[in-house]
C-alpha cells in the first residue's frame, strides 16, 4: 500500500508541474505573432486535451483509493504517456 501511496503524491506533484508548464506555454502563446499563434494555440489546445485526460484519470485513481492501484495503473499511466508525449511534441 506504501508503494501506491508513493506512486499517487509522485503523479500529484508531476501533474502539477505540468499544469504550471502549460500555463507558462498559454502565457508565451498568447504574446507571440499572429500566424506562430495559431499554430501554437491548435498545438496547446492538443495538449489541454492531454492534461485534462491525465488529470481525470488520476483524480479517478485518487477517489478509489491506493488500495485499487492496481486496478487504475494502466489507465493512468496511459493518460500520463499521451500527456508527456503532447509536451514533447509542443517543445519540437
Amino acid at each position: 500500500m506504501a508503494t501506491a501511496d508513493w506512486h499517487v503524491e509522485d503523479m500529484e506533484a508531476e501533474l502539477q508541474q505540468w499544469g504550471e508548464r502549460l500555463s507558462k506555454l498559454v502565457t508565451a502563446a498568447d504574446a507571440s505573432g499572429t500566424a506562430a499563434k495559431i499554430d501554437y494555440r491548435n498545438r496547446l489546445d492538443h495538449l489541454r486535451e492531454k492534461y485534462a485526460a491525465a488529470e481525470a484519470r488520476f483524480a479517478e485513481l485518487k477517489a478509489a483509493g491506493a488500495g485499487k492501484w492496481d486496478v487504475y495503473k494502466g489507465g493512468v499511466q496511459s493518460a500520463w504517456s499521451e500527456l508527456a508525449m503532447a509536451f514533447t511534441t509542443l517543445a519540437n
